[in-house]
């Protein structure tokens, strides 16, 4: 029986997941430089030994989270949460997640598709599901997630 490996965070209190092979590693935030005219969900920029990697924020790209006004100085001097570095035919991106899991091993039989209740982005967002006694575990498309131009294109 072949098993899929998920490496698991939260974002807003929901557990979710993505393929182990597309991480390289978490890391604790680190200052962030702005993007000017970046879309929203884009947090700006990190060097991580050399290579700049674009910051993503996972909450917004799924359209979790209101619109916030954040100044600059609090994005830059009180980062929170952890940093997920997440590659993907050549891309590289670091994903902003509340808290980081453990790696979880899941029989590929168990998987299922996403939820009928999401909508919208997240939906379009998800692989699909694998059950827990406790719920679901969400596994995101780590190809759909670095893709920018779909993140654009995807209307409720």
């Amino acid at each position: 029986m072949a098993e899929q490996q998920i490496c698991t965070f939260f974002l807003k209190g929901i557990y979710f997941g993505i393929d182990v092979q597309h991480v390289q590693e978490v890391i604790r935030p680190q200052a962030t430089t702005p993007v000017p005219l970046a879309p929203p969900d884009i947090c700006g920029l990190i060097n991580l030994r050399g290579q700049i990697i674009t910051v993503i924020d996972l909450q917004r790209r799924l359209e979790m989270s209101e619109p916030q006004t954040q100044s600059i100085t609090k994005l830059v001097d009180e980062p929170q949460g952890f940093n997920m570095i997440v590659c993907s035919e050549h891309e590289v991106v670091s994903l902003k997640v509340d808290y980081v899991g453990d790696v979880l091993e899941f029989a590929q039989n168990t998987f299922q598709p996403p939820p009928a209740t999401l909508k919208g982005r997240m939906r379009q967002m998800l692989a699909g599901a694998y059950p827990l006694p406790e719920g679901f575990l969400l596994v995101l498309d780590a190809e759909k997630i670095l893709n920018v131009n779909l993140t654009n294109q995807i209307i409720e």
